[in-house]
């Protein structure tokens, strides 16, 4: 048998500039610092946590602990309605960005449709929505009227639909090929099933986006428990956060401490809580991370 000589290919070197190379180094060390600068607050927070709380309290503390202690996080746990502020939380993040992501891409696949009745004026009229509103009263009698004051569903009705959300699904699914579907609905596919079995699983970095929004808008969130409920049995943590921050002495009457001697500073108590409130929160991020940047050019960019 003959053998075939295959060409080999040539790898192409590319040479980099003395001045190329001090560029790349001084960026290296530009993102270098940028980085320990965004990292070194939350670094802080938690070996102040760690940390003796009177050095705390006197500054002393920079670099790293001193004074090893977990007595923080054992007399904060005490707090009372602490693990039940922590479960209202999970609850709604989790099912606010169900629902959300849920009633939000289903929407703007809604508005990607020609054939829907008046798809231009109630476009334009959900688009009007993000720049103006009512105003607080007529929010508050509106959901007070609707029976939602005052209960778990406050957190998740009325923000059910984000617009913005919408406008970044509806360009994303607007840069698809209409192929796609035009073959799904020659082998008889319906709307609901091309949206489901076609749209949404070529929708990933987008909707892994808005769900990052909106977990994190739903997980910060205050304001809503402050206005509307009065039930504590709803507060969520950073509600509690919130009350410990504004009232820190009041707060810390309501601990329950096994060890009388255990001593704890409204700074160490203040620390504390808010290390617990944000380390859950930014355990989402690293999952969501490969999706973020891509979702968001899909969906700002229409293509």
């Amino acid at each position: 048998m003959k053998k075939t000589n295959t060409p080999k290919i040539k790898q192409h070197h590319f040479k980099i500039s003395p001045g190329e190379k001090a560029i790349n180094v001084i960026s290296y060390i530009v993102f270098i610092i940028i980085t320990i600068l965004c990292a070194y607050p939350f670094y802080y927070l938690f070996i102040c946590t760690i940390s003796d709380n009177l050095l705390v309290e006197y500054g002393k503390i920079t670099f790293y602990p001193i004074g090893f202690q977990l007595e923080n996080y054992k007399d904060v746990f005490k707090i009372n309605n602490l693990l039940n502020a922590t479960f209202i939380s999970v609850a709604r993040v989790i099912s606010a960005v169900a629902i959300t992501v849920s009633v939000t891409s289903y929407m703007a696949y809604f508005f990607t449709k020609t054939q829907m009745w008046g798809r231009k004026f109630w476009y334009r009229y959900c688009v009007i929505t993000m720049y103006f509103s009512a105003g607080l009263i007529p929010q508050y009698l509106t959901n007070r009227m609707l029976g939602l004051n005052n209960t778990f569903w406050i957190y998740i009705i009325p923000g059910c639909l984000a617009v913005y959300n919408m406008v970044l699904v509806k360009t994303s699914i607007e840069a698809m090929p209409p192929s796609l579907e035009e073959s799904a609905y020659l082998d008889g596919a319906g709307f609901f099933t091309r949206f489901i079995r076609i749209v949404l699983p070529l929708q990933k970095p987008i909707l892994a986006t808005i769900s990052l929004f909106s977990a994190v808008g739903h997980w910060n969130d205050f304001m809503t428990t402050k206005i509307y409920v009065t039930n504590t049995k709803l507060y969520p943590l950073q509600f509690l956060l919130h009350e410990m921050l504004q009232q820190v002495q009041a707060a810390m009457g309501q601990m329950e401490f096994e060890d009388p001697t255990a001593k704890i500073t409204p700074t160490g108590a203040r620390m504390t809580l808010t290390a617990i409130v944000v380390i859950p929160i930014m355990c989402v991020y690293p999952f969501i991370q490969k999706y973020y940047v891509k979702g968001i050019m899909i969906g700002a960019v229409k293509g």
